[in-house]
């Protein structure tokens, strides 16, 4: 039997995927770019907001007229004037006057703070209108700027609001609405083939023989790509011979701008991915092993054609094998494509700190993804996180999983009543119950 014959860490597989380039950008409706990501800076072409603008409904005032003010000694202006949000005030504040003013009110000339109305009383004038005149009690003091959005807060007019690289959540696309951008230039989602090999695989709607499985890895990733964001291109599966392999590969990469290939990774003598890959022209094999449990038998390979560079991920054929490379590498690999500058950083996913509920062995050089789920602890309400045991072909130990804690290469397991941060398996809305 083979030996694998270039096995990089994973660190050092993660170097080998951010050389590729990011995809080119396209422009897309504003409605149509929540999750993509930005592939150009964002400058504003004017301010926001384009004036001073109340954060609160009150009365706006120079803030030196309230000075010492409090429940105990308040001070008394005179309103002169009622602010609404459409209608800005053509009267400009003197020493001891303020001007009533609703939430998104533009602050007339002179006032530089805004009192909330909960610390004020209007003692006598007529309210007809809506239009507080005459002499009002403050009870508060502020300070400059206090309950005021300042002129240009959000983004200064030339300054650049958003970089590129930022993934737009609904936020980010409120605030290119805000400075009306109507079209917005992302990075392109990446098309990525997949495709299942095995003589013992067989399509999920046959009934298998003994020495038989469903195809699991095909619907598993293809799902995956799309939860992404990127677009699954289903090729089916090959058969373990040669010229079948090298033909749906060739198409795999006409297709898309990434292949995940699964099954035939590893050195076994029906493992073919390796001598196929490695004669496909422009075809460089970056690694043939990554030093991850599970996950170790990996092909990467780095495809130039026609002036495109393109990426093949020969992956296990053991269901969590594949899945735990594709959180750890693939997908984030695609979210590189897309124009994501970090994608691969254990640190800025979604950790949640747990517990580990009992001691998990790993051996140094390698780094160990441990498959554990939540549970409270009944003595002490803890979080823990439970490991989920069993061999990497056995589907239970990814359905019963939460999330993925990392060994790192240098340790030697983790011990029962450690603090270990676990990334999620899920996306918001699929939490376990009881989490919080």
């Amino acid at each position: 039997m083979r030996s694998f014959f270039h096995v990089l860490s994973v660190a050092e597989a993660i170097e080998k995927l951010v050389s590729f380039p990011i995809l080119n950008a396209e422009p897309v409706p504003l409605h149509a770019a929540l999750g993509r990501v930005l592939a150009e800076d964002v400058q504003a072409r004017e301010d926001l907001p384009l004036a001073a603008r109340s954060s609160m409904d009150g009365y706006a005032v120079r803030a030196e007229d309230l000075f010492g003010a409090g429940e105990s000694a308040p001070s008394y202006l005179e309103c002169v004037a009622q602010v609404a949000v459409d209608k800005p005030s053509d009267r400009a504040l003197a020493p001891g006057e303020c001007a009533g003013i609703v939430t998104g009110g533009i602050l007339p000339e002179g006032a530089d703070a805004v009192v909330m109305v909960e610390h004020t009383s209007a003692l006598e004038g007529d309210e007809s209108g809506g239009a507080v005149r005459g002499t009002v009690e403050m009870r508060r003091a502020v300070a400059p700027g206090e309950n005021v959005m300042l002129r240009g807060e959000d983004a200064e007019a030339g300054s650049v609001a958003l970089g590129a690289g930022t993934r737009l959540r609904p936020q980010e696309i409120g605030l290119l609405a805000a400075l009306g951008c109507m079209d917005v230039p992302v990075g392109r989602l990446p098309r990525a083939a997949v495709l299942s090999t095995g003589d013992e695989v067989i399509p999920i709607d046959q009934t298998p023989r003994p020495g038989q499985v469903r195809d699991v890895n095909g619907p598993a990733l293809a799902a995956m790509i799309a939860r992404a964001g990127g677009v699954p291109v289903p090729l089916g599966l090959v058969r373990d011979e040669e010229p079948p392999l090298e033909k749906a590969l060739r198409d795999g990469l006409e297709q898309s701008d990434a292949v995940f290939l699964s099954g035939g990774s590893s050195v076994g003598v029906r493992d073919l991915t390796l001598s196929v890959v490695s004669r496909l022209p422009g075809a460089q094999i970056l690694a043939h092993g990554v030093a991850m449990r599970p996950g170790k038998p990996l092909v990467l390979a780095r495809v130039e054609q026609g002036g495109a560079v393109k990426a093949i991920f020969g992956l296990p054929g053991q269901v969590t094998s594949a899945q735990v490379v594709m959180h750890v590498l693939g997908l984030p690999f695609l979210r590189r494509l897309m124009g994501d500058p970090s994608p691969f950083s254990w640190q800025r996913r979604a950790l949640i700190p747990a517990v580990m509920g009992r001691n998990v062995a790993s051996r140094q050089g390698r780094e160990d993804y441990v498959r554990v789920r939540f549970e409270r602890s009944l003595r002490s309400d803890q979080l823990l996180a439970q490991p989920v045991l069993g061999p990497s072909g056995l589907l239970r130990t990814l359905v019963e999983a939460d999330g993925l804690v990392r060994i790192p290469a240098g340790d030697e397991g983790l011990y029962e009543g450690r603090t270990v941060m676990v990334c999620p398996l899920w996306q918001p809305g699929e939490e376990p119950e009881g989490l919080s």
